[in-house]
């Protein structure tokens, strides 16, 4: 891991949603979230998202919020090892997500997301973004400006891909809304002011009509094309 990694600092806006992910939390951040969270309580499955990664992963692929890198780790790459870029703020999750796809040598990137992304245009094939969003400080209609950066650092015909768990338009049922609550009082998760109708202004406002948003429980699920 060529880049020196450092601490978040408390004033950070973006430290209450990413300060949980400790190491000793991304030890059980699988189980706890990928295994149980996803399936009971956002009643989205993790095996959607894991289709999501084996239909639009490329070759040159950037992960936005690479958590524990288990869906990187599970997907089956049929075009041969992936060239990886994982970029987050918290550096105990790129070291984490480095160490778990060792085998791809991924390069590391910290950054800070509601920051212009620090690569050129047209860098990658494809983009991940999966439960970031709903971490990020703010209201959908500024986080999500981050579809814009993605466009212009994806190469022409590149997919953009990933989940967010939305407040407004999502399908929750009490305990959903019971952890939501708590969880936002916490900082854990930011998404009172996230509705669905500001998602895919956002997402049209980086790719135009060439996005599909689909809703699975709590979390929406989005697709888009660079053209």
């Amino acid at each position: 891991m060529a880049e020196a990694l450092s601490a978040v600092s408390k004033e950070h806006p973006g430290y209450a949603g990413q300060a949980v992910y400790k190491t000793s939390f991304l030890r059980i951040y699988d189980l706890f979230v990928v295994g149980f969270s996803n399936r009971v309580i956002y009643r989205c499955p993790s095996r959607r998202f894991v289709e999501l990664y084996n239909s639009y992963a490329g070759r040159r692929h950037l992960d936005l919020g690479p958590g524990t890198g288990y869906f990187l780790l599970h997907c089956d790459w049929s075009d041969g090892p992936p060239d990886l870029t994982l970029a987050d703020l918290n550096p105990d999750v790129l070291r984490y997500s480095a160490h778990q796809l060792r085998k791809y040598q991924a390069e590391v990137v910290q950054t800070d997301i509601l920051q212009p992304l620090p690569f050129p245009d047209g860098s990658f094939d494809s983009i991940g973004i999966n439960f970031l969003l709903h971490c990020m400080p703010g209201p959908m209609r500024e986080k999500g400006k981050v579809f814009t950066e993605a466009a212009r650092v994806l190469r022409s015909g590149g997919s953009l891909f990933g989940s967010t768990v939305i407040q407004e338009g999502g399908d929750h049922w009490w305990l959903a809304r019971r952890m939501m609550r708590i969880y936002n009082r916490t900082g854990i998760l930011s998404t009172t002011e996230d509705s669905l109708t500001d998602l895919k202004k956002c997402l049209a406002d980086g790719f135009g009509d060439d996005y599909t948003v689909e809703v699975r429980g709590s979390v929406a699920v989005f697709t888009a094309q660079r053209r």
